[in-house]
């Protein structure tokens, strides 16, 4: 069982695991061993409750097939179960992001009290600046 929040657990047989070679330099232990782990997660097919689902597939995420697959290739580290409990974690982190809602933001007005400090403000630099001004004599135009 994979625990994404309390109340909500993925059981085991939603998820395929498959071991595979891992890939670049590592020498004969890389070509012989099959330390790289594939998971696959069919969210269409999954216990998920149906808002979870489709928060899922609106994400923008590379990891997400056009078929509503969540496909994550681990091979970074040199064992099997390491590389097995880094793609069930990064599952994990993803449905998670997927659980939170983002909260609706409430428009507020500016208070009363705002908007004349805001006035003041600009009078007072509108002053500061008409002071630095020469007077303009009309002869200089």
């Amino acid at each position: 069982m994979l625990s994404i929040t309390p109340s909500i657990q993925i059981p085991d047989s939603e998820i395929e695991l498959h071991a595979m070679r891992s890939q670049g330099a590592g020498g004969q232990h890389v070509n012989k061993v099959e330390t790289a782990v594939h998971l696959r997660f069919d969210i269409g097919c999954s216990s998920l409750p149906e808002a979870c689902r489709e928060r899922l597939l609106q994400l923008k995420d590379r990891r997400i097939t056009s078929e509503g697959v969540i496909v994550i290739k681990a091979q970074r580290y040199r064992s099997q179960e390491k590389n097995r409990e880094d793609a069930l974690l990064r599952l994990q982190e993803l449905l998670q992001r997927a659980m939170h809602v983002p909260v609706k933001r409430k428009p507020t007005k500016p208070t009363r009290s705002s908007r004349e400090k805001r006035l003041e403000s600009k009078t007072r630099r509108s002053k500061l600046k008409a002071t630095r001004r020469g007077a303009i004599d009309e002869g200089d135009r």
